[in-house]
Parts: structure tokens; sequence; C-alpha cells
């Protein structure tokens, strides 16, 4: 995994305002003017970075990407193979719950992803996103049907398709209702959310 670049203040302070607008008020409707305010920029020196909302947007979805990437640290599909398949992905949604309650900029990408007003057709940085997160799953998927962990009754392209869409809609769901939940019942939720998963694909 490629450690991600460290940004210095002043762009950390950027893309954790941009963030935040983003989040907050939506593609269409956040405000530049008010990131450039509240970061204390001239218009000059922002456009100097960024032509466009758009880029300034990708920037923000491609930066949040690999420095949550880097403190989930997924594991290598390969090595998940095994008799502890299953055991090995629980200790990982366990690890994610935990590093996603930590404050952090980079927190409101999943707010960002399920944008009503953002797709992966108008954003690069959202279809680099997804073809990455699809890879990992297909080939976490391909470690798991080599091991007798994951049926194999199905073809594989189509399991992946079923797989990829659920954790879609378990991951938009918990963006959704994430502030509302205590830290015991993200633990439980997620829990539950891998089961159902298991209960799709384990022979």
């Amino acid at each position: 995994m490629t450690t991600p670049t460290v940004p210095s203040p002043r762009e950390h302070e950027l893309l954790a305002t941009a963030a935040r607008e983003f989040a907050t008020a939506g593609f269409e409707h956040a405000s530049l003017n008010a990131v450039i305010r509240t970061c204390g920029m001239s218009k000059s020196s922002f456009y100097h970075r960024f032509d466009s909302k758009q880029a300034l947007f990708d920037r923000v979805v491609d930066e949040a990407a690999a420095a949550l990437a880097h403190e989930l640290a997924a594991p290598d599909p390969a090595a998940l193979a095994g008799p502890d398949f299953w055991p090995r992905l629980e200790a990982f949604v366990t690890h994610a719950v935990a590093a996603l309650a930590k404050p952090a900029w980079y927190a409101d990408l999943g707010k960002l992803f399920y944008l009503p007003d953002v797709s992966a057709e108008r954003s690069a940085a959202m279809r680099r996103l997804l073809a990455g997160v699809d890879g990992w799953v297909q080939a976490v998927l391909k470690a798991g049907r080599s091991c007798g962990a994951v049926r194999d009754d199905l073809p594989a392209s189509l399991q992946a398709e079923l797989a990829f869409a659920m954790l879609q809609a378990m991951d938009r769901w918990s963006v959704a209702h994430m502030d509302d939940m205590k830290p015991a019942q993200r633990h439980r939720m997620a829990s539950a959310q891998l089961g159902t998963l298991r209960r799709l694909l384990a022979p």
C-alpha cells in the first residue's frame, strides 16, 4: 500500500475545510468563497492551485481516500486465504470501525461519496476510488473461493457484483445513520452486516 503524501498545514486546512463544505452543502451548493474565506486565502492563491470546484472536489476525494486507506490498512487479499478467512475479515472490520471513530479530516469521505449531486461519471476521483475498492473485493472473493470459505456455485464475476452491491448498500446506510449510533452500536451493526454478507457468500 502506498503511503499517502502528508499535506502541508495550509493544504491540510484547505482539504479539511473543503471536505466539510462539500459534505454539508453538497457539490452544487458548496461555496468556494466560503472555503477560501475560512482558510484566509486570496482567490488568486486558490485558483493557482485549482482551476475549478470539480478539481478541488477530486483532490479532496483522492487525498481523503489515500489517508483513510493508510489508516485502515486493509489486509492483502491473498493473505486471507485459509481456515481463518472469516475471522480475519471480522478482525479487519473491528479495526476499521475503531479507526473510523477517530476524529480526522477525512471522516467526511463517506458523505462525499453519496452526495446526490455527484456521480462516478462526473468525478474521476470517484471512479478511481470505486475501481480500487471493487478490485480489492474481487481479490478477497478469489482468496475465499480458493480456500473453500466462499461458495463457488456462481460465476466469480456475478458473485463479485452481488457482493459489491450489498457492500455499497450497507455503506450508504451506515454513512446516513453513523452519527445516530454510539460506538458499541456501530460495532454491533458492522458485525451484523458482515454476518449478512457471510450468509450470502459462505458455502
